[in-house]
């Protein structure tokens, strides 16, 4: 049998930051460890081609953030040419950032002849019209068509929720063609027994206590004091309203001063928090940039609550990859978005937390304050996500990827 090659599309890839990167970097390095040829093409600060391990990654230049639909479909072209400049593989994963990165995949299948998977992080162009993006009717509606025939043509699609699958069913997409995964969290999050060596292990820190220093830079540091905890880790963006989280904020500010809002990460909508935060007086709540690997496990479990955001026309669209992360660190979560969502469904099936609409500030504080003050609510949250945290585990995941995986391309192997 012949070794399998693979080449991953995806605008992000470390060190660059962003969620889907990170779960393709570990993707990629468990399927050249199983003896696969994997190539990454990703953007960077300078066009370059290096080494990631036995993973092989191409950069073609781009900003790091690109502002407009424009830019990310100028992205999109320089990727698909990149892409159409290598020999063929024997199989093409593209992601979803770009947007509409599924049609660039559906172009180099015409050309090479090779398997295509699309990894359907989020659903585009469903997706614009939620992160604000104004697209006149007709050019979404054509944008539809173009995307959902490239998704079609694939030989398969693998969502990241239930949510998602329902809605590419309801929108005639043969089930057979469609497959469930579920991302995974940080491996510095996961217990050595479920790492697997599926990732380079990094060293764990000890089990936190209620006071820790958190990074802030290199001459800056911020003692947090023992209070109770609301943490939001990570993207702040446009999909992740945090209106209701911080009217939630100014009801608990007076009300129960022993807890505080830490928001740590950054995103469109940082420099809005700090901005209320300074304009209504809100000493309750902290802000942090992004830590370091090294902190980032004592960080997620100095949270008592971890909160997650989504707008509620996003359900079926996109799953918060920060819930992942929660449930790792074995933690009550609130949702503050859709009840319908698979990050919902999670945790009311796991009993990890609650959910709250937005536009509810009472309702999330009373929630927050219940978890503050009734030990039983919290252990029972606390017991639902440690239950969670067994069955989101990477090895899970990358093991159903590369059984897809080997299952698209098999036949043409053994030609």
């Amino acid at each position: 049998m012949r070794r399998p090659s693979i080449l991953f599309i995806n605008r992000v890839y470390p060190p660059t930051r962003g969620a889907t990167g990170r779960v393709l970097r570990d993707l990629a390095r468990s399927f050249a460890r199983e003896g696969w040829q994997v190539t990454v093409i990703t953007t960077g600060p300078k066009a370059i081609t290096e080494r990631d391990g036995a993973v092989r990654v191409i950069r073609v230049k781009a900003a790091e953030k690109p502002s407009g639909f424009i830019n990310y479909l100028w992205i999109e072209l320089k990727l698909l040419l990149a892409a159409l400049r290598l020999p063929k593989t024997h199989l093409l994963v593209t992601m979803t950032d770009p947007p509409l990165l599924v049609t660039a995949g559906h172009i180099i299948t015409t050309f090479k002849k090779n398997r295509h998977i699309h990894w359907c992080q989020d659903l585009y162009p469903d997706l614009l019209p939620a992160l604000d993006y104004k697209i006149p009717g007709f050019i979404l509606k054509a944008l539809l068509k173009r995307t959902r025939n490239a998704m079609r043509k694939t030989d398969k699609v693998i969502v990241i929720g239930r949510c998602m699958a329902r809605h590419l069913s309801n929108d005639g997409f043969d089930p057979k063609q469609i497959t469930v995964i579920p991302n995974w969290p940080d491996f510095e999050l996961v217990r050595p027994e479920n790492r697997k060596d599926f990732n380079d292990k990094s060293p764990a820190g000890p089990m936190h206590s209620a006071n820790i220093e958190t990074y802030r830079g290199p001459e800056e540091q911020v003692k947090l004091g023992p209070k109770f905890r609301v943490l939001y880790a990570g993207n702040i963006g446009r999909a992740h309203p945090t209106e209701t989280i911080m009217a939630a904020a100014e009801i608990l500010n007076d009300q129960q001063p022993d807890i505080e809002f830490v928001f740590v990460g950054d995103g469109p909508r940082f420099d809005e928090i700090a901005r209320q935060r300074s304009q209504n007086h809100l000493d309750n709540i902290r802000l942090l940039p992004y830590q370091p690997v090294g902190r980032l496990k004592d960080l997620m479990e100095s949270g008592d609550v971890h909160i997650i955001s989504m707008k509620e026309e996003s359900a079926g669209l996109l799953v918060p990859s920060k819930l992942y992360a929660a449930l790792a660190v074995q933690r009550p979560c609130i949702l503050v978005g859709p009840a319908h969502s698979e990050a919902a469904k999670i945790i009311m099936d796991f009993k990890a937390g609650s959910i709250v609409s937005q536009n509810d500030p009472l309702h999330l504080a009373e929630e927050i304050r219940q978890m503050r003050l009734s030990s039983d609510k919290w252990m029972q949250a606390y017991e639902g996500s440690k239950t969670a945290s067994e069955i989101f585990v990477p090895r899970e995941s990358i093991n159903a990827w590369i059984e897809r995986a080997w299952a698209v391309v098999e036949p043409d192997i053994r030609e």
